[in-house]
C-alpha cells in the first residue's frame, strides 16, 4: 500500500511571483510529488503551498522548498499581517493513507534534523512530532515572532530541537511538525438567519458556548475563580464552527473546521448538525466540502448511510462515494467530482489502471492483438477478480433476500471482504502487465561496455524476480477468496448456488494460470535458492486450492443432481 502524506508549508512571501514560482518549482521538480494548490496572500505576505505524494518524495520536496525559500527570502526585510518567525514559517506533514500519525511524526523529525544540520536553520518540532507537550502548540512556539526570537532563542527552555541556537537574521526559524488533516466543511440551512446558524454551530463545536446567567443568549457570562468565562461544551470533539450568511446563495451556513476526521467522522458532523438544526426548527438542505478531502471519510460516510438504511455496505468504492455525496447533499451548491476532489484520486496514474479501465470488448480486443501483454498473468488475475465478484454478489443478494432482513449484518461484512479481494485482484491485472514490461525494458538496456552489461544483467534478474512475485501474489489473493465462496455455498442465497460454483471455477483458473506464470518466470533466475523457495510456496498453494475448489463445486453439483 502506498504511504501518502500531504505537506502544507507556509512561506513568508506573498507578493513576489518570481520568488513564489522558484519555491514551487523546486517542490514540483521532485518525482512522485503532485502540487495541488498555491495560495499567495498580499496582505499577509505569505504563501500557502499544498502538495502530496509518497512520503519519501514529499520529504525531499519539502526540503527543497525550504532550501529555496532560505536562499530567496530575507526575513530582515519582511512585513506582513500574519504571525511569522521564518522564511519557511511552518511545514506540517499530514498522513493521508497507508501511514500512521506516529510514522508521519518520525518523518517530520528526520526532515527537521536534515534542515537544521544542512541549512543551519533553527528548527522547532510541533504537534505530534514534538514529544514535549509544553512546547508542541504552534502559537506558543511562535510567540514573540521573528523580532522576538533573537532573544527568545537564547533561553534554555527555547533551545531549538535541531539546528543552531542562534537566530538566523535572513532565514529566521522554522516549525516542522505532523498533524491531522483538516477538513473545511460547510453545512447549508434553509434559513438566512446568521443568529440561528451560530446557535447550531455552538451546539456542535467542541468549544460550545459561554454559560450565561438567566437568558442563555444575552445573559451575563458566568466566570470561574480566575475570571475566565465558564463554557458549556458542544457535542463534537475536534470541531470548530461558526454561522455565517452566504449572499451568493442567499442562505446561512455553518462553517466547520474538522481537525480529526478519524475520531470525529465527517458523517457524524453532518448528522449532529442536522439534529441540532431540526431542534431549532431549521432544515439542513445539503453541505459543501471546501478544497480537497481524503478518500477514507467519504467511504466511511457511504458505509454509515447504507447501514442506516438497512442495506449491505459491501458495494464498490464508487457506490460508497456516490451514497455519501447524495446523503450529505454535497452537490447542492456545486458539482462534487470525486476525481478532482479526493486526494488519492488526484494522485492516481492513469497508466496504473489502463487495462481495467477498458470496456470488456476493448480488453478482449487488446488481449487478442499481436501484443504480448496483456497475457496469461493478467487474464489469471482477471479470472480471480471475477470469481471474487461473484462471491460478493451472492453475499449482497443474501443480505437483501426477502425474509432475511435480520441477516443483513451477517452477509454485509462478507460482501465488504469480497469487494477488497476483487479490488486487489483487479490491481494485479495491470501490475502483471507492468511486470512484463519491466522485463522488456531491462532487455532493452545498452550493453556496449562491461559496466553496461553488468547493469543490464542485474536489471533483467530484478525484473524477472518481480515478474515472478506478481503471479504468486495473484495466486495468494485468489486463494484467499475461498473462505467467502465456502461461506456463500453453505449459508448464502440458495438461488445463487450456481453463481458460487462459477466463481470458484474462476478462482481455480486464476490460481492455476498464475502458477504457470510463476514457473515460466522463475525458470531462468540465477538466484536458484530464491526461485526454488517461491516455486515451492506456489506449489503448496496450488495443491490446497485445487482440493478446496473441487470440494465446493462437487458439493454444489451433488445438491443439484440430488434435488
Amino acid at each position: 500500500m502506498s504511504r501518502i502524506v500531504e505537506c502544507v508549508p507556509n512561506f513568508s512571501e506573498g507578493n513576489n511571483p518570481q520568488i513564489i514560482k522558484s519555491i514551487t518549482d523546486s517542490i514540483a521538480a521532485i518525482e512522485g510529488v503532485t502540487l495541488l494548490n498555491v495560495d499567495p496572500g498580499k496582505a499577509t505576505n505569505r504563501t500557502v503551498v499544498t502538495f502530496v505524494g509518497e512520503v519519501e518524495a514529499v520529504i525531499e520536496a519539502a526540503f527543497q522548498g525550504i532550501k529555496t525559500a532560505a536562499q530567496l527570502i530575507d526575513m530582515s526585510q519582511h512585513q506582513g499581517e500574519h504571525p511569522r518567525m521564518g522564511a519557511t514559517d511552518v511545514c506540517p506533514l499530514i498522513p493521508i493513507s497507508g501511514i500512521s500519525m506516529e510514522e508521519t511524526a518520525e518523518y517530520a523529525q528526520k526532515l527537521a534534523e536534515r534542515v537544521g544540520n544542512e541549512l543551519h536553520i533553527p528548527i522547532y518540532l510541533y504537534e505530534s512530532a514534538q514529544a514535549n507537550k509544553k512546547r508542541s502548540n504552534l502559537s506558543v512556539i511562535r510567540a514573540g515572532e521573528y523580532e522576538g526570537f533573537f532573544e527568545k532563542i537564547k533561553l534554555p527552555e527555547w533551545k531549538p530541537d535541531f539546528g543552531p541556537a542562534v537566530m538566523n537574521a535572513a532565514t529566521g526559524a522554522t516549525c516542522i511538525g505532523a498533524r491531522d488533516f483538516l477538513i473545511a466543511y460547510n453545512v447549508n440551512l434553509n434559513t438566512q438567519s446568521t443568529r440561528i446558524a451560530n446557535r447550531i454551530a455552538f451546539d456542535v463545536r467542541e468549544a460550545g458556548r459561554v454559560l450565561r446567567e438567566g437568558n442563555p443568549y444575552v445573559g451575563k457570562p458566568v466566570t470561574d475563580e480566575t475570571g475566565e468565562p465558564v463554557r458549556i461544551p458542544g457535542k463534537l470533539k475536534h470541531v470548530k464552527g461558526i454561522g455565517w450568511y452566504i449572499e451568493e446563495y442567499g442562505i446561512a451556513q455553518i462553517s466547520i473546521n474538522l481537525t480529526n476526521f478519524k475520531e470525529t467522522p465527517l458523517h457524524i458532523v453532518f448528522e449532529e448538525t442536522r439534529k441540532s438544526a431540526e431542534e431549532r426548527g431549521v432544515r439542513v438542505t445539503g453541505s459543501e466540502l471546501v478544497g480537497l478531502v481524503p478518500l477514507q471519510p467519504m467511504l466511511d460516510a457511504g458505509k454509515y448511510f447504507l447501514e442506516k438504511q438497512g442495506l449491505s455496505s459491501g458495494v464498490s468504492e464508487a457506490t460508497l462515494i456516490d451514497i455519501a455525496i447524495k446523503s450529505m447533499g454535497l452537490n447542492e451548491l456545486s458539482d462534487f467530482d470525486p476525481q478532482t476532489r479526493i486526494i488519492e484520486y488526484l494522485l492516481k496514474d492513469p497508466k496504473d489502471s489502463r487495462l481495467v479501465s477498458m470496456t470488456v470488448a476493448n480488453f478482449a480486443h487488446e488481449t487478442a492483438s499481436d501484443s504480448m501483454a496483456p497475457g496469461g498473468g493478467s487474464i489469471s488475475a482477471l479470472a480471480g477478480a471475477l470469481g471474487a465478484s461473484l462471491g460478493t454478489m451472492v453475499a449482497n443478494l443474501s443480505a437483501v433476500k426477502r425474509g432475511w432482513e435480520d441477516r443483513v449484518m451477517e452477509f454485509s461484512p462478507w460482501a465488504e471482504k469480497g469487494q477488497k479481494m476483487k479490488d486487489l485482484l483487479l490491481g494485479l491485472v495491470d501490475e502483471d502487465t507492468r511486470a512484463f514490461d519491466s522485463i522488456m525494458a531491462a532487455f532493452g538496456l545498452p550493453k556496449d561496455t562491461p559496466e553496461q552489461k553488468s547493469a543490464r544483467k542485474i536489471a533483467i534478474q530484478d525484473a524477472s524476480k518481480y515478474a515472478t512475485e506478481v503471479p504468486y501474489r495473484t495466486m495468494q489473493a485468489a486463494y484467499d477468496c475461498l473462505p467467502l465462496m465456502k461461506e456463500m455455498a453453505e449459508k448464502g442465497n440458495p438461488n445463487s448456488l450456481s453463481d458460487v460454483a462459477v466463481g470458484v471455477l474462476c478462482i481455480k483458473t486464476a490460481v492455476r494460470g498464475a502458477w504457470l506464470n510463476v514457473l515460466i518466470n522463475a525458470k531462468d533466475l540465477e538466484d536458484r535458492a530464491w526461485a526454488d523457495a517461491i516455486v515451492a510456496k506456489a506449489q503448496a498453494l496450488l495443491k490446497a486450492n485445487h482440493s478446496e475448489c473441487d470440494g465446493i463445486v462437487n458439493d454444489i453439483e451433488n445438491q443439484f443432481l440430488n434435488a
